[in-house]
C-alpha cells in the first residue's frame, strides 16, 4: 500500500494556493466574451499574486484538515479563494486610508491615477484612480465567490462554509465603518479594541478557520469553539501590524511608516499613548498626529512620544497576552494532527513576525 504523505511547509501550501489563484485569473482574462478590460485584469493578476502571506488560506486548510478532511485540490481552491475576498478588502482599505504602497509597489488607486495622470486624460487622476480601484475590489469580491462556489466540493459542505463566509464578508465591512467612526470618536482603547476584532482579527484566523471546519463537516459547537483560538490569535495579529505601521522596516514591510501617523489612524497604540501623555507629549500629538503634511522628522517625534508613555511596550504585553490564551486555547480543541501542530507554528509566526 502507497501512502501519500502532505507536507505541512507553509511555503509549499502557500505554492498550491498561488497555482490555483493563477489558474482561476487566467480563465477570467482576455479573450472570453465577458473579460475584464486588459488594464484591469493585469492589475488584479500582478497584486493578487504578488506576495502576501496567504494566512487566510492556510487557516481554512488547516481548519478542513483538522476535523477529518482530506488533503485534495477542492480544499485548496476552496481556500485561496479566501485570498481573492483578501484583496478586496486591501483595495478598499487603501483607498480609505490613503496609502500610496502596498507589498512594496503602488496600491491600486495610485496605479490608476499615475496612469492617468500619464496618459494625461481628461478629468480628476485621482478620482479616476479611486474610482477604478473600488471597481477592482467589488470584481475580487465578485471572484473570491465564484472561486469559492466552484472548488468542486459537493453543495452541502459549500452550503454549510459559506454561511460563515457570508458572515465573515458582513463582519469586514461593519468593521471599516467602525475604523471610520474610531478615527472621529473618542479614540480609547476600548473602540480601538473592537475595530481590531471586527476588521481583521476575525477575517484573519477565525472565520477561515471555521469555514475550513464547516465545509469539513464540523458541528456548529465545534465550529464557534474555534473563536476561542482565533479571536486572541487575531488580536494578537493586528496588534503586531499596528507596531509594525511605525516602528518596522519599511524594506521588509513594504509599507510606510508614515502613512498610519500621517492619517491618524486610530490604533490601540495611539490610544494608549494618548492617556498616558504628559501635556507635553500630548501638544506633539496634536500638532502631529493625523497631519496629512507629516514628514520623517514629525513621524520620528511621534515614535519618541510613542515610546516615552511606554505604550509600545504595553502593546507587545498585549501581544503575549493574547498569544497564550490561544495557545492554551488550541490545546482545548479537538482536532486531529498534523493540523493541531500546524496550528500552532502558524500562530507563533503570525504573533512574532517582522512584516
Amino acid at each position: 500500500m502507497t501512502v501519500t504523505v502532505v507536507p505541512t511547509d507553509p511555503t509549499l501550501l502557500r505554492k498550491r494556493f498561488d497555482a490555483e489563484l493563477a489558474a482561476f485569473l487566467d480563465r477570467q482574462g482576455p479573450g472570453r466574451s465577458d473579460a475584464v478590460p486588459g488594464a484591469v485584469h493585469a492589475v488584479l493578476h500582478r497584486f493578487v499574486l504578488a506576495g502576501g502571506k496567504r494566512l487566510r488560506p492556510l487557516f481554512c486548510y488547516w481548519g478542513w484538515r483538522g476535523f477529518g478532511g482530506p488533503d485534495g485540490e477542492p480544499i485548496v481552491a476552496a481556500a485561496a479563494a479566501l485570498e481573492l475576498f483578501h484583496a478586496f478588502a486591501l483595495i478598499h482599505d487603501d483607498i480609505l486610508d490613503g496609502s500610496d504602497r502596498r507589498r512594496g509597489r503602488p496600491t491600486v488607486h495610485r496605479h490608476f491615477a499615475d496612469l492617468h495622470a500619464r496618459s494625461s486624460w481628461r478629468g480628476d487622476p485621482e478620482a479616476y484612480g479611486r474610482d477604478a480601484a473600488l471597481l477592482c475590489g467589488d470584481l475580487c469580491a465578485a471572484w473570491s465567490q465564484q472561486m469559492f462556489h466552484g472548488c468542486g466540493l459537493g453543495a452541502e459542505r459549500l452550503r454549510r462554509g459559506y454561511a460563515v463566509f457570508a458572515l465573515m464578508r458582513a463582519e469586514v465591512i461593519a468593521g471599516e465603518y467602525l475604523d471610520l467612526v474610531s478615527a472621529v470618536g473618542d479614540g480609547s482603547v476600548a473602540a480601538a479594541l473592537t475595530v481590531i476584532r471586527m476588521k481583521t482579527a476575525r477575517y484573519t484566523v477565525t472565520r477561515p478557520l471555521q469555514i475550513g471546519a464547516a465545509l469539513a463537516g464540523a458541528g456548529p459547537a465545534a465550529v464557534d469553539a474555534l473563536a476561542e483560538f482565533g479571536d486572541p490569535l487575531g488580536d494578537a495579529f493586528q496588534l503586531r501590524d499596528d507596531l509594525l505601521g511605525v516602528f518596522g522596516d519599511p524594506t521588509v514591510t513594504g509599507k510606510s511608516i508614515v502613512d498610519d501617523l500621517r492619517e491618524g489612524k486610530p490604533t490601540v497604540l495611539i490610544a494608549l499613548t494618548r492617556a498616558a501623555a504628559g501635556p507635553e507629549g500630548s501638544a506633539r500629538l496634536r500638532a502631529h498626529f493625523g497631519n496629512p503634511a507629516l514628514d520623517a522628522a514629525g513621524a520620528a517625534e511621534l515614535r519618541e512620544v510613542i515610546e516615552a508613555t511606554g505604550a509600545r511596550g504595553q502593546v507587545e504585553r498585549m501581544i503575549r497576552v493574547r498569544a497564550a490564551q490561544a495557545r492554551a486555547a488550541l490545546d482545548r480543541q479537538p482536532l486531529a494532527e498534523p493540523a493541531r501542530s500546524a496550528l500552532a507554528a502558524l500562530a507563533a509566526r503570525v504573533v512574532y513576525r517582522r512584516h
